[in-house]
């Protein structure tokens, strides 16, 4: 049997990480099996362990990866805004929307795995890539409020409280017209001029 290449185990590793943290997100850790991985990622279920030395470990690079992609959403959409205020605007639209809502797989970490890494065991490593994934999406929404440094930080804290909390809330609802009425409700009060 040939030898795969570096180039190919990398792209490999990566199909792992992005079919992971979609399907993590979509259908949460114990909904998801190893050989469901591997065959999202088109791969078979005996090349895992090459990879990864468990399922936690997936999970917690999985986390990450989730996280380092809804960062770099984040900052495009700042960078193709006009000003601080656009660019909150177009974070928070697409957050609570009812795209956002339904796809779960597609969507932030933050709301879509929050329940999950809270039921998950203290030693688990998947708390240390959701705090920090929390942490560099707090830093994000930080430079968009005003205020000195403090003020800022406890702005994008209530802001992602907000948003992840109301997301969550309208999951648990969804098909009921409390949660549209959560996400417009969760919109109005982080872009409302206060």
């Amino acid at each position: 049997m040939p030898r795969v290449s570096k180039e190919q185990t990398e792209r490999n590793r990566h199909a792992i990480e992005d079919a992971s943290a979609s399907l993590f997100k979509g259908k949460g850790f114990s909904g998801v099996s190893v050989a469901d991985l591997m065959s999202a990622a088109g791969l078979t279920h005996g090349g895992f362990y090459g990879h990864f030395s468990s399922k936690d470990e997936l999970a917690a690079v999985a986390c990450d990866h989730a996280f380092s992609q809804s960062a770099e959403r984040w900052e495009k959409r700042i960078a193709d805004s006009p000003d601080e205020k656009a660019a909150l605007r177009s974070i928070v639209d697409h957050y609570l929307s009812q795209k956002t809502l339904h796809d779960a797989g597609n969507g932030c970490p933050g709301a879509a795995l929050a329940v999950d890494v809270a039921r998950e065991p203290d030693d688990k490593p998947v708390h240390a890539a959701y705090r920090a994934g929390t942490a560099e999406l707090v830093e994000i929404l930080a430079t968009l409020a005003p205020g000195d440094t403090d003020q800022r930080r406890a702005t994008a804290l209530t802001q992602w409280c907000t948003m992840v909390g109301a997301a969550v809330l309208a999951r648990a609802t969804r098909g009921d017209p409390m949660a549209d009425e959560l996400l417009a409700a969760a919109r109005d009060h982080l872009l409302s001029d206060r």
